[in-house]
């Protein structure tokens, strides 16, 4: 069963490891060179941008000569996403679209088996290369994520759990699709183009709602720059909004913070000071950086869960010979 799996899926093993390992190469070589930026390593200047002298000089050349890769990859939080889908979607698709499937399951291997079989060795497949281009971005991405933090979306996306649990939503879905269509590559569509549905509902409506976020307010003091004042969100914390508020706590609109400016103006005073005395404050609200891992697990679960159910489906509907 092994050989006969090798034998049908090889081709496309072959491609994704190839694709990987090249991927990695390049990065493991872009790394060290980004890495060497920072004498005592990355994770000593995180948060020490504008702070320490040694670490700003790094960080701006971190972003004068590699910063064009950085922004490169931020489309390649799709490739999980192919990996399981270019995967999954033959997996029953190529047998159905052949009429293989008719011999397969009439031979010495039952047909749970053999579905067993391929499920646990694709999807080995998918997860494992998943995993290292995941573990080869998340080390070339540590300059990157101490200057910026991990909750940017091009990071969050390329790091951590939620890379593979990618991966195995496009592994069950081209699945699923495949069982349904019956043909390998309208399976691929159907699963990208899930994929990017599902990504973009869950990073916009439910990921910020995984816990409560924070709410920081304080003053605007009475001189220097209004763009910090007394404890605000850090640079590694995810911003969901920042502005103004009056003495009340009420948020300022824009235009009511326009017209407090233009009021400044006429008055010839500084606008510090004016919003200061008329007890105007800044506030953010955020979701702390050490919130990481937990909304990784969550966003991680709710993808292979999905994943899980639509495998499970197909599992049911080829125990009773529905497809």
């Amino acid at each position: 069963m092994t050989w006969l799996i090798w034998r049908q899926h090889r081709t496309e093993v072959c491609v994704l490891g190839l694709l990987v390992g090249l991927f990695g190469v390049a990065l493991l070589v872009l790394g060290t060179q980004a890495h060497d930026l920072f004498p005592g390593g990355p994770a000593r200047c995180a948060g020490q941008a504008g702070v320490d002298a040694a670490c700003t000089a790094s960080f701006r050349r971190l972003d004068e000569e590699y910063g064009y890769v950085e922004n490169l990859l931020a489309a390649f939080y799709l490739v999980p996403v192919v990996i399981g889908a270019f995967l999954g979607a033959p997996l029953l698709a190529r047998e159905l679209e052949d009429g293989t499937w008719q011999l397969a399951w009439t031979q010495a291997v039952p047909r749970m088996r053999w579905l067993a079989a391929k499920l646990a060795a694709l999807g080995g497949v998918t997860v494992a290369l998943t995993g290292m281009f995941t573990a080869v971005l998340t080390w070339f991405r540590q300059p990157f994520d101490a200057w910026e933090g991990r909750f940017q979306y091009d990071a969050f996306d390329l790091e951590g759990l939620v890379p593979v649990a990618y991966a195995l939503f496009a592994f069950g879905v081209a699945i699923a699709a495949g069982a349904i269509l019956r043909r390998s590559l309208p399976a691929f569509g159907v699963a990208f183009g899930a994929f990017l549905a599902a990504r973009m509902t869950v990073a916009l409506l439910a990921r910020p709602a995984y816990a409560t976020p924070l709410t920081a307010t304080a003053p605007v003091p009475a001189g220097g720059s209004t763009d910090r004042a007394g404890q605000q969100p850090g640079v590694a914390d995810w911003v969901i909004e920042r502005g103004y508020a009056d003495a009340t706590g009420r948020p300022l609109s824009s235009v009511e913070y326009a017209e407090l400016t233009d009021a400044a103006d006429r008055a010839g005073t500084n606008l510090n000071q004016f919003l200061h005395v008329r007890g105007v404050q800044q506030f953010g609200v955020y979701h702390p950086a050490d919130r990481f891992w937990t909304f990784q697990l969550i966003e991680a679960a709710v993808f292979v869960a999905v994943a899980a159910i639509l495998i499970g489906v197909v599992v049911r509907r080829v125990r009773r010979r529905m497809i």
